[in-house]
């Protein structure tokens, strides 16, 4: 998975063609700890049609404010530097993310 920071986020996310999912996650948050290692996994099934990426909010929380996480995990999709969709929170599960990609597919 492709690390964000406030340096890269507006080229890898923003300014990126296609499909982007945006892991915002914290060292601190358990369940996003909990997660990663699934998405990781989606990756390898996925990554060929959708570039993942993830990004530590404690490094970066005015960016994260700014797209309006107000909670963790979440887990967003943008589309040509857009977000088109977010799990925050509970729905953050594994199966919902699996379900949340294929719909973009």
């Amino acid at each position: 998975m492709l690390e964000l920071n406030k340096e890269n986020f507006e080229r890898e996310v923003l300014e990126a063609e296609g499909y982007v999912l945006v892991d915002f996650w914290s060292p601190t948050c358990e369940p996003c700890k909990a997660l990663m290692p699934h998405v990781e996994e989606m990756e390898g099934q996925y990554g060929d049609r959708i570039k993942f990426t993830s990004l530590d909010i404690t490094k970066a929380r005015r960016l994260a404010i700014g797209q309006k996480v107000l909670g963790l995990p979440v887990i967003a999709i943008y589309k040509d530097g857009e977000k088109i969709d977010s799990l925050v929170g509970d729905e953050a599960s594994k199966d919902a993310v699996e379900d949340m990609i294929k719909k973009y597919l």
